[in-house]
């Protein structure tokens, strides 16, 4: 094998490399079946609804949202506009642990007797006290309605983490990066929780790619020309 051919090689591998690094996710979030038992004034119901947990980063903080696609409990009278309101706790797990409070907006419309609770989004806010793989998972959730906490309900079927986020950037947390030969701590890095933000780390990636091409093959062209 050539130099040449030896060099092209070298930087093939490197390329693949830096691609599987890039590609990795700061944030992985899935939507998770909860099936929930509720405790109402009615007598106990249940219902099994998909739980998406999302975060972003805001300063030294997080803003987590959770949202539900189906309701967890109906009411046998209506609901005029704004007295329902949700509450939720997620438990923390990995490199943390305790609960998150999230809470939703009262119901924006009046619902029907005798049809499910739509939850809508909730949203909390999590500060994290040490670096690593932190863990949220739907725990118990709360229907404040008509003055009175109308339904409680508690998963029953042992949850997966609906999200699991890197923490980076915890100053005197556990794990936490040593300081540049500058003395200046490398900059925490946001999580990348959906694609397009992988598009756009992998064009950059692809950007530095090309000019590192470009100047490998110019210092070959001036060696071959010595």
């Amino acid at each position: 094998m050539t130099d040449r051919r030896r060099t092209a090689a070298a930087l093939a591998a490197a390329v693949t490399g830096a691609v599987v690094l890039a590609a990795a996710p700061a944030a992985q979030a899935a939507v998770v079946d909860v099936n929930y038992a509720c405790e109402t004034k009615i007598g106990p119901k249940g219902a099994v609804s998909p739980v998406d947990i999302k975060a972003v980063r805001s300063g030294s903080a997080y803003t987590i949202t959770m949202s539900f696609e189906k309701g967890v409990s109906d009411s046998p009278v209506e609901l005029p506009k704004g007295v329902m309101t949700p509450r939720a706790e997620l438990v923390l797990g990995g490199a943390d642990s305790g609960t998150v409070k999230v809470k939703g907006a009262p119901n924006t419309a009046a619902i029907p007797p005798d049809t499910p609770i739509r939850i809508g989004t909730l949203t909390g806010t999590y500060t994290p006290k040490k670096n690593g793989k932190v863990t949220f998972t739907a725990g118990t959730l709360t229907v404040h309605a008509l003055g009175m906490d109308a339904a409680v309900c508690t998963p029953k079927n042992n949850p997966a983490p609906s999200l699991s986020l890197e923490v980076t950037g915890v100053s005197g947390g556990s794990d936490t990066p040593p300081p540049s030969s500058g003395g200046e701590a490398p900059p925490a890095e946001l999580p990348r929780t959906g694609p397009l933000d992988s598009a756009v780390a992998l064009g950059t990636l692809g950007g530095t790619v090309l000019l590192t091409g470009a100047a490998g093959v110019l210092w070959l062209t001036r060696r071959t020309a010595r």
